[in-house]
């Protein structure tokens, strides 16, 4: 089954009276429980081709299905139950509310929900929460304010509220963008993790690092698709030296 089937996307902004195609006929599919990353070269349309599938930005032609629902279909509201409900999001720049400890940042989306109303959904909430926050070995932060933590912790802390409401696919923009490489390997392990538990995985990166760890590398160019490259699944920390070998030539063939 496929998570998320894009048709004949196009986005145009027209600026100044000009018409500028940031993408243009993208048609890809990702599949359930795969982890797909997208590079290429800066001013490719990486995170507009993101923010268009996640339903972020509207689209200018196309089609973009996520589990089974037309996306274009939905109206302001719906779209916007839809991500707060089945979809999670990580950036590069980590938006937090700086009035509120780490935890309710974590826990905010969920008790945003109309699903989650009551007080044992709200018990069950913040379960979910400490669970979430122990997996990610950043508990001893919850009561934090967010200029209290290092980047690292912050950026496990955007994952755990991503996935507070148990999504059905993460969208990652420049996950590791803003950090240094230890804390974007400890990040990049937390993601293969929850991508091996079954959570549906696609993200923009100018990594090669991070997209080798990935199941398949989708490459934009000037907002088309110009090649992909198949890995299969990340298993295994020993392959990585020669999962980066192989990106990397291809990455070469593609003028990268």
């Amino acid at each position: 089954m496929n998570s998320l089937s894009v048709k004949d996307l196009c986005k145009t902004y027209i600026i100044n009276k000009r018409q500028n195609n940031v993408l243009r006929n993208i048609t890809m599919e990702i599949k359930d429980g795969e982890m797909v990353s997208v590079m290429g070269p800066s001013g490719s349309g990486k995170s507009t081709l993101l923010y268009a599938v996640s339903g972020m930005d509207d689209i200018t032609a196309g089609r973009v299905n996520f589990f089974g629902k037309d996306i274009s279909a939905l109206n302001i509201r719906q779209m916007s139950s839809l991500r707060l409900n089945e979809m999670g999001f990580i950036f590069q720049q980590m938006y937090m509310l700086k009035n509120l400890s780490i935890y309710d940042n974590i826990i905010l989306p969920a008790y945003q929900s109309a699903e989650n109303k009551g007080r044992e959904k709200r018990k069950e909430i913040n379960n979910r929460a400490k669970e979430l926050m122990h997996k990610l070995g950043i508990s001893e932060i919850a009561e934090h304010d967010i200029n209290e933590v290092s980047g690292g912790q912050l950026q496990r802390a955007c994952i755990c509220r991503s996935l507070i409401n148990n999504p059905k696919m993460i969208f990652a923009d420049e996950p590791t963008g803003a950090l240094n490489q230890q804390n974007s390997k400890e990040v990049m392990k937390e993601l293969n993790r929850i991508n091996a538990e079954g959570t549906t995985i696609m993200l923009v990166t100018h990594d090669m690092k991070v997209a080798a760890k990935s199941d398949r590398v989708l490459y934009l160019e000037d907002g088309n698709i110009k090649g992909e490259y198949s890995f299969g699944k990340y298993t295994d920390s020993q392959e990585t030296r020669e999962r980066e070998r192989k990106l990397s030539n291809w990455l070469m063939e593609m003028g990268f």
